[in-house]
């Protein structure tokens, strides 16, 4: 048995800078790992089976942990199956990477598992083409992403407490890129510049998802009492760094909506169990 987290990011900000041909949008966008974490058990098969025991009601072919594993046997020829347990903490819909962190999780551990020997660049490809999101967990560290968001440069980022807040509300991501009052235009910046003025740096989903979310609207305007809070990725979670001037205990507990207090991580518990 091999059990692994698969922990949740956080978009510290989130810009749309353009539209490729295909429709693919390019965005710059910095991704924090925080320790809010998903646990997935794995036990090797010798029938080549892929059996997921949870209680999502996910059909397997929409199921990114069975995806995941399948394009791993495919990809390497691998005859080995596997049971996975999937033990559910981050909230679906969330706009914090809980499918795409199970993915990369599915892959660091089958290859582990399966003695595939594939490398984490070949892993973080493999990720690509089940998400966008997917190869910042295979390659576990906070980066400055761009394209669409595939291109990651590994950052350092401050150790920060963060408020993180889940709205009662699914968003769905592809009704926010249909807006046509989206903003797509965003000037191209820096990972410097963010460092000198991060305030500034915003979310360009953010101000639709309140308009078209009230829980979304109420999240925010909550947390603005004590703070600067942001949307992440598409939400509907939204967060807010704090410190010890702010009683953390009673926010979350008058807070609208389900909340927890997270750490940020400078590299995914993955790869630390992995090695």
């Amino acid at each position: 048995m091999l059990r692994l987290p698969a922990p949740a990011k956080i978009n510290l900000f989130l810009h749309i800078t353009g539209r490729r041909a295909n429709g693919y949008h390019e965005l710059q966008t910095i991704f924090q790992l925080i320790d809010l974490c998903d646990w997935l058990e794995f036990a090797p098969r010798t029938d080549g089976q892929l059996i997921l025991h949870s209680d999502l009601d996910v059909p397997p072919e929409h199921n990114l942990i069975i995806r995941a594993a399948r394009a791993l046997q495919q990809a390497t020829d691998c005859t080995h199956g596997a049971d996975i347990w999937l033990d559910k903490h981050l909230p679906m819909g969330g706009g914090i990477g809980g499918g795409s962190s199970d993915a990369a999780t599915t892959l660091l551990g089958l290859n582990h598992l399966w003695q595939t020997s594939c490398s984490i660049d070949q892993l973080a490809s493999l990720g690509l083409s089940l998400g966008a999101d997917v190869p910042v967990f295979v390659r576990g560290q906070n980066a400055w992403a761009e394209g669409v968001g595939e291109q990651l440069t590994p950052v350092s980022l401050p150790a920060t407490d963060y408020i993180l807040l889940k709205p009662d509300c699914f968003i769905s991501t592809g009704e926010l890129f249909s807006k046509e009052s989206l903003t797509r235009d965003s000037a191209i910046t820096t990972f410097a510049a963010y460092q000198v003025q991060p305030s500034t740096f915003g979310n360009n989903f953010e101000p639709l998802a309140k308009m078209m979310y009230p829980a979304v609207a109420q999240a925010l305007d909550y947390l603005s009492a004590f703070g600067q809070p942001r949307l992440t990725g598409t939400g509907a979670c939204v967060f807010m760094p704090v410190d010890t001037s702010v009683d953390v205990a009673q926010i979350l507990a008058q807070a609208p909506c389900q909340g927890w207090l997270c750490q940020s991580l400078d590299q995914s518990p993955v790869h630390q169990l992995l090695s």
